[in-house]
């Protein structure tokens, strides 16, 4: 097996379009059969999911259209994780003008998260981008920088042990995937995910198959939506797609599936909403 350091972008062109789209509720009807467990490889399992409404344009109108969203999918991220800024005061720190009777600390969440996205665009631009270790942790290590604990490494790699339990939106808690000594189960959980998704033709589906994966094995003391996140979007940007932003609006439903996830390592209703939420139907 490849160690991260080795592992090439994935450039695969697109495939043809996926079945049509299913509901959360078709799920408990659906026979068994359909159900493909990818357990070992990616932690989680799935059904069918549809990515058709992720257009395909080309790179560099994938980054035009991410670099005008980006206040909104600042805004949107951090909303998601209790920010108190509201999207017009985003932009005006954006701006380099600071925002009166914030707190500091969701001052500093909006910054990371800026210098994280335009980090993670001169990635694209420049072809540096990969599904890879080296990449995620610097993006961690940017987003990150004031949320988590040894930002940079994964759990058990530094000092610090433990770790990696999730509280779910409906109470109650998940204890999170052991990390291993000096973290090489974590390591080699990731380097399996990778491996698999060299296997996986079609970007958009690499994409939201690493996001669910990624935040299910919470890699990271804090920050592996966050992360997780950046590394989806790059994943598209890279092969011209356009990017995924789940709005604040729909935070119930993101939530509801983010707990089928982590309850269940189902990530069937998570991927078929992360399908549907596309900056052109904004």
């Amino acid at each position: 097996m490849a160690s991260p350091s080795n592992l090439r972008p994935l450039k695969i062109p697109r495939s043809a379009p996926g079945p049509k789209d299913q509901t959360v509720d078709a799920l408990a009807a659906a026979p068994k059969m359909e159900r493909q467990i990818q357990t070992r490889p990616t932690g989680v399992y799935w059904s069918t999911f549809d990515v058709r409404r992720i257009e395909h344009a080309a790179r560099d109108r994938s980054r035009y259209r991410f670099r005008s969203h980006l206040p909104d999918l600042i805004w949107n991220a951090a909303a998601l994780e209790g920010n108190a800024f509201t999207l017009p005061e985003v932009k005006t720190l954006l701006e380099s003008v600071t925002v009166g009777g914030k707190r500091l600390h969701d001052e500093q969440q909006i910054l990371a998260l800026s210098a994280a996205y335009r980090r993670l665009d001169e990635m694209v631009g420049d072809e540096t981008f990969s599904l890879s270790k080296e990449v995620s942790d610097e993006l961690h290590a940017l987003v990150a920088v004031d949320e988590a604990i040894e930002a940079r490494h994964f759990r058990g790699e530094g000092t610090v042990q433990g770790g990696g339990a999730v509280s779910l939106a409906t109470d109650g808690s998940v204890p999170g995937t052991e990390h291993g000594e000096r973290g090489a189960l974590l390591t080699g959980h990731f380097d399996r995910l990778v491996d698999y998704l060299q296997d996986v033709d079609d970007p958009r589906r690499r994409a939201l198959i690493y996001f669910a994966s990624a935040t299910r094995r919470q890699f990271y003391f804090d920050g592996n939506k966050w992360t997780a996140r950046l590394m989806m979007t790059g994943e598209l940007m890279s092969h011209g797609y356009d990017i995924v932003s789940v709005p604040y609006s729909r935070r119930l439903e993101y939530n509801n599936a983010l707990d089928v996830l982590f309850e269940h390592d189902d990530a069937t209703g998570l991927l078929r909403f992360l399908g549907t939420c596309t900056i052109r139907d904004r």
